[in-house]
């Protein structure tokens, strides 16, 4: 019997790819302020549809990871954790962003 996976990696390719692309989306977006529901608003918009399940884990990575800082605001009506790219994250949203249009530019040519 063959595995589903195995019959067709779409998929998990497609996860695969949409995962990457979600961390250059969330650097890219926390260049200002943001707490995580406001965050996977702005990121629908530009069609990068994430769920809390993803988004959470993915924020706490990146800070442990020293790319994001936070801070709780509870100045407001709740309290709110906001989340903004650190002096790191922006060295790697440069390098990130640099490759994937290398990367971008290369499959053009080669998809055309």
């Amino acid at each position: 019997m063959v595995d589903k996976a195995q019959a067709d990696p779409t998929e998990s390719l497609l996860l695969e790819l949409r995962r990457g692309v979600l961390v250059l989306g969330v650097l890219a977006q926390l260049r200002k302020d943001a707490y995580g529901y406001a965050l996977k608003r702005a990121l629908g918009v530009l069609g990068l549809d994430i769920d809390e399940g993803t988004l959470y884990p993915l924020l706490r990575r990146l800070e442990a990871q020293g790319l994001l800082d936070s801070e709780w605001n509870i100045e407001e009506s709740r309290p709110r954790r906001y989340y903004r790219i650190s002096p790191k994250g922006e060295k790697l949203l440069r390098s990130l962003t640099k490759e994937w249009r290398a990367l971008t530019r290369a499959l053009e040519g080669v998809l055309s």
